[in-house]
C-alpha cells in the first residue's frame, strides 16, 4: 500500500483527514480506513491543506457528519464528494 493522502478513521465516517501537505485539486488520493486497515481511492475535487476534512460522499445540507465513528454535527451546507469541509 503507498502512503495514505487521507485517513478515514470508521467505516462509517462521511469524511476523512488530509495527512499529508499541499495536497492539489486532481489528486488519486490513497485514503485508508484505520479502523480495518482498507484502503479505497478518491480524487481530490481542490487544494486542501493538511489537517483538513474531505468529503467521502456528497453531503447535503442537514445531514450528519460522521468522523471517528461519532456523530460530529450537522452540515450546514451541502458539498461534493472530494471537496474540503468547513466546521462540522
Amino acid at each position: 500500500m503507498s502512503i495514505p493522502h487521507l485517513l478515514v478513521h470508521d467505516e462509517k465516517d462521511t469524511v476523512g483527514v488530509v495527512v499529508v501537505e499541499d495536497l492539489k485539486a486532481g489528486t488519486d488520493m490513497t485514503c485508508v480506513v484505520t479502523a480495518n486497515d482498507s484502503a479505497f481511492a478518491l480524487k481530490a475535487k481542490m487544494d486542501v491543506p493538511i489537517g483538513h476534512k474531505i468529503a467521502l460522499t456528497d453531503i447535503k445540507a442537514g445531514d450528519t457528519v460522521w468522523k471517528y465513528g461519532q456523530d460530529i454535527g450537522k452540515a450546514v451546507r451541502a458539498d461534493r464528494q472530494g471537496r474540503a469541509r468547513p466546521r462540522p
